[in-house]
């Protein structure tokens, strides 16, 4: 039996907050329901440094356009991404080769399906029927040594050099990203975030605000409390709730919570 595909309505919130420390916010962002497109990127370098390049990398995103399958939308925001990442690395020789870079997390949407497309420690976490789960994993040398055992979750936690991170946009010959790919249900929550929300906001707290409200007034929540905790950097925040479009039925939410089979990662990648 074939599914026909599904639009989902999103209700999307935004902020950002340069914290309480800071002088200037380093952090960008972009939501894009239309395109199916949302983003958190976390400037490093300093002033003319680390607000340039996210600033680049949401500007650029803006013309990611109207995709017409899960493949075009990937295709087009990678592209985006790469035009990005040149003209972050032009602004670095111009700065005679200091670091310019910035973290980025995008989280893509097509009909039934999601992809999380990343680089660096801002995060995605999706809360699916009250459990919080983080679909990123930080490019940090942190988790690096974590994953492959040569430090605890313990050791990790305090790690000296807990901030390096691995990967991020304009700093390498070639921008270097990780993918994570889903099926879309009503009712999902996803948060996007830089790191200033995570270094002071726990998960149980977070899966906490998720459940309760509209996604502005979830993202309005999480940065007042990071600025109550110090917020001792820039803090953004995105909320993006999956509803259903009105056309559909109670019955039909009820019999296919999912909305379609599961997606292949083929999907996001180039047809035949």
């Amino acid at each position: 039996m074939g599914m026909h595909p599904v639009k989902f309505l999103f209700d999307t919130g935004a902020a950002t907050h340069a914290g309480c420390v800071r002088d200037h916010n380093e952090d960008s962002f972009l939501a894009r329901p239309a395109s199916g497109l949302w983003l958190v990127a976390d400037g490093m370098g300093g002033h003319r440094a680390g607000d340039f390049a996210s600033r680049t990398i949401a500007e650029s995103a803006q013309w990611t356009g109207i995709p017409n399958s899960a493949h075009d939308l990937k295709s087009r925001f990678v592209d985006r991404l790469v035009i990005a990442h040149d003209d972050i690395r032009r602004q670095s020789e111009r700065l005679n080769g200091a670091t310019v870079g910035a973290t980025v997390v995008a989280l893509l949407a097509y009909e039934q399906h999601f992809a999380c497309i990343w680089s660096g420690d801002s995060r995605i976490y999706l809360l699916r029927n009250d459990m919080l789960q983080q679909l990123t994993t930080d490019h940090t040398e942190a988790q690096e040594l974590f994953s492959s055992g040569a430090i605890t979750a313990e050791e990790a936690a305090h790690w000296p050099r807990k901030n390096v991170i691995t990967r991020a946009i304009g700093v390498t010959e070639m921008p270097m990203t990780d993918e994570n790919y889903g099926v879309l249900q009503v009712g999902d929550v996803f948060l996007l975030c830089s790191d200033g929300l995570t270094g002071h906001v726990t998960d149980e707290e977070i899966a906490e605000m998720l459940q309760r409200q509209g996604a502005q007034q979830t993202c309005d929540r999480l940065i007042d409390l990071t600025l109550s905790r110090g917020a001792k950097d820039n803090v953004t925040v995105l909320v993006v709730r999956c509803l259903p479009n009105e056309v559909l039925s109670e019955a039909d939410m009820k019999t296919n919570p999912g909305y379609g089979p599961p997606i292949s990662v083929d999907d996001w990648k180039a047809e035949d």
